[in-house]
């Protein structure tokens, strides 16, 4: 699948791989979401003459959230000379996609993808837009600690980002004397759960697991035990974001508090983007959206200011400075992080107002 939106002109185009999620098991909404402001960054920068008057094109590869299927992508996208690649929603297919683009020489400016580590060694190759996991995650550990909760349950599946996720939450929590118990969500039912969070006599039950399955039934039955009645329900990863998951749990899915990676105040450009986004999805963008029009915008100062040489971009991560829609983007090393990071994109704790579920509440704002 190409995106080509060229102006006129007679120079070669400039191709920028991209990765997205665009069928199950990924989670196809943020995938779309992200592709949308991938796209309309794109368009506008060639509705501006491009890059350097060579049009822009997005060469877009559904990754189904298999990291196997990234692989290829990268290898077949380096073979049809991108000068750089972009995007991914999923950690774990993030970092398969980061390997092989560190092995191939190829500049990867990862738009979503959390997990601190992207890389198993520090690479000069490979960029991210969003936070690290440890920050944000810390962040929600600390909204939980500041509402009153010391016995945290979590349901959770296997995944390297998920056990990244619980280890960050555990370690913050036992600082401040709470504890964290997980409950295997393949091996116990929603109802064995409900019984298993019941006994710990937690006060919170965050879901690290996949979505639509098994987030919605659990959620549905914790809502309708009457002995946990008073339970936080959590979702760090940002499943509540998704329009499915209103549309899937009505008033069930309110109340749930997860991550979400936008400043209280949208800066001018991201009101404009914003609007424009609105009207490109039929409906609200989530910040995913945004972390993909960031990531071109990014990428197309770095090309136009550097040249399409790879091993040229790859060197010029620390000289971009960049007003992207939440702030002003620049690259840093990060201690245990491999790869050039943005320290940091806003972060915010939020729900589904219980009152009005169509609208969210900014619960905690992190850093």
């Amino acid at each position: 699948m190409n995106t080509s939106p060229s102006p006129s002109g007679t120079e070669r185009t400039v191709r920028i791989g991209v990765l997205v999620p665009l069928t199950r098991p990924g989670w196809v909404e943020s995938g779309r979401h992200l592709l949308a402001g991938l796209e309309l960054a794109a368009e506008e920068i060639n509705e501006a003459g491009g890059i350097g008057g060579s049009p822009l094109e997005l060469v877009v590869r559904d990754t189904a959230a298999d990291p196997g299927k990234a692989t290829a992508a990268v290898e077949e996208l380096a073979q049809l000379g991108v000068a750089a690649l972009a995007g991914e929603y999923h950690s774990v297919v993030a970092r398969a996609a980061a390997a092989r683009a560190d092995a191939l020489g190829l500049p990867f400016l990862c738009s979503s993808a959390v997990l601190d580590a992207l890389t198993e060694r520090p690479t000069d190759w490979v960029a991210r837009i969003a936070p690290a996991q440890s920050y944000g995650w810390r962040g929600y550990a600390d909204f939980l600690l500041g509402a009153g909760h010391r016995r945290v349950a979590v349901a959770t599946e296997p995944s390297v980002y998920w056990a990244s996720g619980v280890g960050i939450l555990r370690d913050r929590l036992a600082s401040h004397g709470a504890t964290l118990t997980e409950c295997d969500a393949r091996t116990l039912t929603p109802a064995a759960l409900c019984d298993e969070v019941a006994g710990q006599r937690a006060t919170a039950l965050l879901l690290l697991v996949g979505f639509p399955e098994p987030a919605v039934p659990i959620v549905r039955r914790v809502r309708d035990d009457p002995r946990l009645a008073g339970i936080t329900l959590g979702a760090p990863a940002g499943q509540p974001e998704l329009a499915e998951w209103a549309a899937l749990l009505g008033d069930d899915g309110a109340g749930v508090p997860f991550l979400r990676y936008l400043p209280e105040r949208m800066t001018p450009l991201g009101a404009r983007v914003d609007a424009a986004l609105r009207e490109r999805l039929a409906g609200a963008p989530s910040f995913v959206a945004f972390e993909g029009y960031d990531t071109v915008v990014v990428l197309a100062e770095l090309l136009r200011a550097h040249g399409t040489d790879r091993a040229r971009t790859a060197a010029s991560w620390p000289r971009v400075a960049v007003e992207g829609t939440r702030g002003r983007i620049r690259f840093t090393r990060r201690p245990g992080i491999g790869v050039w990071q943005w320290p940091w994109a806003p972060v915010q704790v939020v729900d589904r107002d219980p009152a009005q579920p169509g609208r969210f509440r900014v619960l905690h704002t992190v850093g």
